[in-house]
């Protein structure tokens, strides 16, 4: 990932941050909740997209679903940069540690 998207993860979690209303410890634990209510919306579009509720049929595309996915990314970064501002850091140091461990040192420098 490029600065310039670790960047906008910086000026969302500062958006979020300004419009806090609970205690930091409340607002930290919720964000982090909030990637179950995300991953849940993955789980009805890949329903939605394969018809496999007779009631309602098809509802979603593939589209759907890659952007709820792309949703559940954006706010596990949120998180993550909630928790630390070396967000961009820590999530490189692990990609590289999960690279080395499933790909055996052959895959791509992260």
């Amino acid at each position: 990932m490029d600065d310039a998207t670790w960047n906008t993860i910086g000026r969302l979690h500062t958006w979020l941050a300004e419009a806090a209303t609970r205690p930091p410890r409340e607002e930290t634990l919720l964000r982090i909740l909030k990637l179950s209510e995300e991953v849940g919306e993955v789980a009805q579009a890949v329903i939605g997209a394969t018809g496999q509720n007779p009631r309602k049929g098809t509802t979603h595309g593939w589209q759907d679903v890659q952007d709820e996915l792309c949703d559940v990314i954006v706010t596990a970064m949120v998180a993550l940069r909630t928790l630390t501002p070396e967000a961009a850091e820590v999530f490189t140091t692990h990609l590289r540690r999960v690279a080395d461990r499933s790909l055996g040192g052959a895959g791509p420098a992260v």
